[in-house]
């Protein structure tokens, strides 16, 4: 993905999140702590992710400076599968692909936390074309 496409993604994201939630749409309404634009099954995903991730690969999954864009192609389920998420939360990661240094181990979050946050991922990636 470009930089462009993942600066696009990131600007649709934003906008997303400021538009209101319509529930006739699919779209959960906005609760305390819910993340507006984000379909019902991944809403407690992104929850998590915002809480547990969000801080090093971005709002919406596009990185920042400190950890590398989920909307990247090396990041597809063929690639990076949905054991991959689980072994970095629980293990934490050596930078491998990126230049962010490693990952460490991510104390907070259940195995049942990261299969929500996996399936918010793939949702944002799906999103933006990866797969």
């Amino acid at each position: 993905m470009r930089l462009s496409q993942v600066l696009l993604f990131g600007s649709v994201v934003l906008v997303l999140g400021a538009a209101p939630a319509c529930s006739q749409s699919g779209v959960e309404p906005k609760a305390a702590g819910a993340v507006s634009g984000v379909p019902v099954e991944f809403a407690e995903g992104a929850q998590k992710f915002t809480a547990h991730c969000s801080r090093c690969h971005g709002v919406g999954g596009v990185g920042t400076n400190q950890g590398p864009s989920f909307l990247h192609k090396v990041y597809e389920p063929n690639h990076h599968g949905d054991v991959a998420f689980q072994r970095a939360a629980a293990n934490g990661v050596k930078a491998h692909h990126w230049q962010f240094g490693d990952m460490p181990k991510i104390d907070a979050v259940t195995s049942g936390d990261v299969d929500d946050i996996v399936k918010y991922v793939r949702w944002l990636q799906k999103q933006a074309g990866i797969f």
